[in-house]
């Protein structure tokens, strides 16, 4: 068995040359055009490798899910796996086929406090290594202690006490390095460890590729597959999995506001309008720079993809679609109503590509659905569900003229307990207004139970006379 292979090593950058780093193209380093990078073989028998320590997850139908919708849809959960998400496939398989003398050495990895991507574009460092890791770096922590494997974090004094933790707990050694990941990294170059790509190294690839097994062998007659994309290793795993057993199965990546036709296979992906890096890459034939910003998909949020894994899936993928940041939002919400499941954004990607309408030739047919993350912050899900309410028409903003005198505000009040309801936030205004000084704005929130129910709260307001802003007009108003 080759190990680490495919990939050139490359001495990092920096006053150490001994840490050792497995880079993309965007380190200038190409893959090997005389053999694949992944093949089928590397999947099945990374499938067997890893057995004993990955999450055998499960791949149910969704009644609920499949009846609002109107497809029949299968849930692949793999956020059950024991950090939160697939990066444990990829992780244990790499770390099993390190060399006796690199198990012995260990791994490491640069993880991100608060930095942003845009500090290291300002920098100019390859994004790719240094790409805030998370779930990949809680992945290598864990399964580095299942092997006996030593696992480094280095990260920067400002990151977040439950992160620091976080590793600690799954025995990684954390160091507390510098004010940003760019510190970090200069001091993990000091290091005489092995550092292995969390999207786009052959044997990431592969490990990523044991869920598409698992899913054709629980959903063997599935349509379609809906996998969301960020750097590009699960699509890649998943497509050469799939299409080598099922060549008629659709593979779909990460859901956006604009379907690519792919020149090339018949699966297809999904990713957010905000970082559609690989739609990028389609149209230009090769991974190139895009221009990210802020979403709610943030694991998926990668500007560049990796080169082996554009190269594995480029040929295999039907269509590339990306989804606007509103309907991750109530993806997010679905899940957790109506499945009782929690997901980060870019885990409910795939869904947010059917709430935005953009595959309505699939209507009816049955579509695997993989949530690969679970890790999210309790106060991002707290506004993220709030965000979805708002989209599905379930928290309206709107202003409201009403008389300023005693009561005034006490009848709209009284109206909306009428309605049924829930007030949460009222505010008025007197001195920053256009109409008359006898009259005040009132500006609410209000939580209803559907959209229809916020339709029959502003019918009931217009038709007491009450002059209103609605919505998007409440907001513009500039308050």
């Amino acid at each position: 068995m080759q190990h680490l292979r495919r990939h050139s090593i490359k001495k990092a950058r920096g006053t150490a040359p001994s840490l050792r780093r497995f880079f993309s193209s965007e380190d200038g380093n190409q893959p090997d055009r005389r053999r694949p990078v992944v093949t089928f073989e590397d999947i099945s028998t990374a499938t067997y490798r890893v057995r004993e320590g990955i999450q055998h997850t499960s791949c149910n139908y969704s009644a609920f899910l499949s009846k609002r919708m109107g497809y029949e849809l299968f849930l692949k959960k793999d956020y059950r796996q024991m950090t939160g998400s697939f990066k444990e496939r990829g992780a244990r398989n790499a770390l099993m086929l390190l060399t006796p003398e690199q198990k012995l050495r260990g791994v490491i990895a640069a993880s991100a406090g608060t930095s942003s991507s845009s500090d290291i574009r300002q920098a100019h460092i390859d994004w790719d290594a240094l790409l805030p890791l998370g779930n990949h770096a809680l992945a290598l922590a864990y399964h580095g202690r299942m092997l006996g494997i030593p696992v480094t974090c280095i990260m920067p004094t400002i990151a977040p006490l439950a992160k620091v933790k976080g590793c600690q707990e799954l025995g990684a050694r954390v160091i507390l390095y510098g004010a940003h990941i760019l510190e970090a990294k200069t001091k993990a170059d000091e290091f005489d460890l092995v550092y292995i790509n969390g999207f786009d190294h052959p044997n990431i690839i592969a490990g990523a590729g044991t869920m598409g097994i698992e899913i054709l062998n629980q959903v063997p007659k599935a349509d379609a597959i809906i996998v969301p994309v960020g750097g590009g290793g699960l699509i890649a795993g998943i497509a050469l999995a799939v299409k080598t057993l099922n060549p008629a199965i659709q593979v779909i990546v990460r859901p956006s506001s604009s379907i690519v036709q792919c020149p090339f296979g018949k699966n297809s992906g999904v990713e957010p309008e905000n970082c559609a890096s690989f739609t990028a890459a389609l149209a230009a034939g090769y991974p190139v720079d895009t221009a990210n910003k802020p979403t709610l998909a943030d694991g998926l949020a990668v500007p560049k993809v990796g080169a082996n894994a554009f190269e594995v899936a480029a040929p295999l993928i039907d269509r590339m679609v990306t989804v606007s940041e509103k309907a991750i939002a109530l993806s997010v919400l679905r899940l957790c109503e109506l499945e009782k499941v929690v997901v980060e954004g870019g885990g409910a990607a795939s869904l947010a590509a059917l709430i935005d309408d953009k595959l309505p030739d699939l209507r009816g047919k049955r579509i695997v659905m993989p949530l690969c993350g679970g890790n999210i912050d309790t106060s991002v899900l707290g506004r993220v569900i709030e965000r979805g309410m708002a989209a599905d028409g379930r928290l309206v903003r709107f202003v409201a003229t009403v008389p300023d005198r005693p009561g005034g505000i006490a009848g709209l009040a009284t109206m909306l307990s009428e309605v049924g309801v829930s007030v949460k936030d009222i505010y008025h205004e007197r001195a920053w207004l256009h109409s008359s000084v006898s009259m005040v704005q009132v500006k609410c929130v209000v939580e209803t139970s559907s959209y229809e129910h916020g339709m029959e709260l502003k019918a009931r307001l217009e038709q007491a006379g009450y002059p209103i802003l609605w919505g998007n007009e409440a907001i513009r108003m500039g308050e």
